[in-house]
């Protein structure tokens, strides 16, 4: 670990500055920060999920090793040129995908986030995975991102969606089927 932290606060941002790092500062909403911060938000959301009942261990261990590359990824977005997040990360997403997607029913409805607390903080999670994203995206417009990154969070949300249907069941609560037909109305 680089510095430990004796104190908390510095000061050093009050100027709405905040340190990489590599050192350099920027702007708290430079499109970087926007990126990592995201990244760190839904760290935080997927420990929320954690939190609740009803998770059981296979997927406590699948999100928390999630989590710890979520943290790593969020290094290489905060040190312009660091790699952390590989092929093989994105690799063995793809495999529990579809380790838990296999026993579902094939969808023929869209999915209301719902279904029961855990469900619902896996539907929050996939949000702010898909917002994760979009930052990475926006950041790749005016600097150097590697592919992996957008890629691990695309693969992640896909993960997530996966979970909150595997929770939905597991809760007792089902998964929450968007009614399409609610808005026909009779024809004359």
């Amino acid at each position: 670990m680089g510095n430990r932290l004796s104190k908390i606060y510095t000061r050093t941002g009050d100027d709405g500055t905040t340190g990489l790092g590599d050192g350099s500062r920027v702007p708290k909403d430079s499109a970087r920060v926007n990126a990592y911060g995201t990244v760190d938000e839904l760290n935080s959301t997927i420990g929320m999920m954690l939190a609740c009942e009803g998770v059981d261990a296979d997927i406590r261990e699948t999100l928390t090793q999630v989590q710890h590359e979520l943290f790593d990824l969020g290094g290489e977005l905060c040190i312009p040129g660091m790699a952390m997040i590989e092929d093989a990360d994105i690799d063995r997403l793809e495999q529990v995908l579809d380790r838990f997607n296999e026993p579902l029913p094939p969808l023929k409805d869209f999915i209301l986030p719902g279904g029961g607390m855990a469900a619902s903080c896996c539907h929050l999670a996939r949000t702010v995975c898909r917002r994760a994203e979009r930052e990475v995206i926006a950041l790749a417009r005016v600097e150097a991102v590697r592919p992996q990154a957008q890629r691990y969070l695309n693969r992640l949300s896909d993960l997530l969606f996966v979970l909150g249907r595997v929770l939905a069941r597991a809760g007792g609560h089902g998964e929450v089927l968007w009614q399409h037909e609610r808005r026909r109305k009779p024809t004359a």
